[in-house]
């Protein structure tokens, strides 16, 4: 009860700030009762479902627009607020001020200028237009993102060899067939030699990949092969079972999803690729994170192996590769991981900025990091999870050249 309170009251401040600022600028009865009007049916409809949330159901389209509209309302209130509130201290010295110089003509506090109010509201359309523009059309906004990488020890056979990498799909998420053909029509123009995925297959439930089989089945089939890996999400431990049993059943058939699409699942196992009489090892680990849960076993699936062999690691979480793969005595030269999603929100510009708050949590969070000639690239994710889109950090599907020989640049 109390953070409900606290939750209104807070939402009571942003509202008062945003009026304030409004009615500086604007005159109109008219506006001002579509606003509140508006204001309250939004405010009904996110406390009505963020208290009638369902944990044995989990997160749902409804739950996805909750969110969408918790941050596409009050971010942008929360930052009229910080400005007006920044413009209200500087008022109150200046009373302050005008009391001693015995300056009262205009009372106490000087009035709210309107240039600030309008500072406040242009700077507050920005995180406006981009959490709609994200939910409208930033979701599917898929990006192909090309990285070539050089090993010197890499076998003469795979000199050139294509992976296409994609994590992340949460399925439950979908509600455009048609865009989420076009990214399985952009996966298969790449025409890679392996197709590899780190994942995340499904938000909880293994059904909600049902209406979807059909489509990622149609992932073209190459000639190396495709693999997977589980994900966090795909354990089934952000809901409440009805029974244990109910659990373990769902996390048989999400496993079974790999095989109707056919990928190889790897559980902490790896299999090995040849091409003129030449290997590349595939390891697949469990889930392994900081965070949710060390199921992955490295050791395990790369028993076997030596450490002149090439290897590629399928691991979900990057902090996986941070606190453990590149360290390992038994080399392994790439690790392909995801999870991170960049957060689905931050600013991207090639060569000038990376920026997500997600950075403060995982080391590595989109894109490539390098250690010693061990490499992890992070997927930035095919799909979305909680928010409904995605701001800046764009779906992505991955393909890595390997070659021979250094880098050169």
């Amino acid at each position: 009860m109390i953070r409900w309170i606290v939750f209104l009251i807070f939402v009571a401040i942003l509202e008062i700030y945003a009026f304030q600022a409004f009615k500086t600028l604007v005159k109109s009865k008219v506006f001002f009762v579509f606003y509140f009007v508006t204001s309250a049916i939004a405010l009904f409809y996110i406390v009505y479902q963020l208290t009638n949330f369902d944990r044995s159901i989990g997160q749902t389209p409804k739950t996805m627009m909750t969110l969408g509209l918790l941050l596409l309302l009050y971010i942008p209130k929360l930052l009229v607020t910080i400005i007006l509130f920044s413009e209200d201290i500087f008022r109150f010295f200046a009373g302050i001020i005008g009391l001693f110089a015995k300056n009262t003509e205009s009372g106490f506090l000087p009035d709210r200028r309107k240039f600030v109010s309008k500072v406040a509201l242009g700077v507050a359309a920005i995180p406006f237009a981009s959490f709609l523009y994200g939910m409208l059309k930033g979701k599917y906004n898929f990006k192909v993102i090309k990285q070539t990488l050089f090993f010197t020890d890499l076998p003469d056979a795979f000199d050139g060899t294509t992976i296409t990498h994609i994590s992340d799909i949460h399925s439950g998420s979908f509600d455009d067939a048609e865009k989420i053909q076009y990214a399985i029509d952009l996966i298969n123009e790449q025409n890679s030699d392996l197709v590899l995925f780190t994942g995340d297959i499904v938000n909880t439930h293994a059904t909600e990949m049902d209406p979807w089989i059909d489509t990622f089945k149609g992932i073209h089939n190459p000639k190396l092969g495709k693999f997977s890996v589980l994900g966090n999400h795909d354990y089934g431990e952000y809901i409440n079972w009805p029974s244990q049993q109910d659990k373990i059943q769902n996390f048989e058939a999400i496993k079974s999803i790999h095989e109707k699409i056919d990928f190889k699942l790897l559980l902490n196992e790896h299999v090995k690729i040849q091409k003129n009489n030449q290997e590349l090892a595939i390891v697949g680990v469990e889930n392994w994170g900081r965070k949710f849960g060390e199921r992955g076993d490295l050791n395990l699936a790369s028993q076997g192996l030596s450490k002149e062999d090439f290897k590629i690691v399928l691991s979900h979480d990057p902090s996986h590769w941070d606190e453990i793969i590149q360290h390992h005595e038994n080399q392994f030269h790439l690790t392909l991981s995801g999870h991170t999603h960049g957060l689905q929100f931050g600013i991207e510009i090639p060569g000038w900025i990376k920026w997500s708050p997600v950075q403060y949590v995982y080391k590595q969070w989109a894109g490539l990091y390098e250690n010693i000639g061990r490499y992890v690239y992070v997927n930035r994710g095919f799909g979305f999870h909680a928010y409904p889109g995605r701001v800046g950090i764009m779906p992505e599907i991955t393909v890595i050249e390997l070659k021979k020989g250094k880098n050169v640049a």
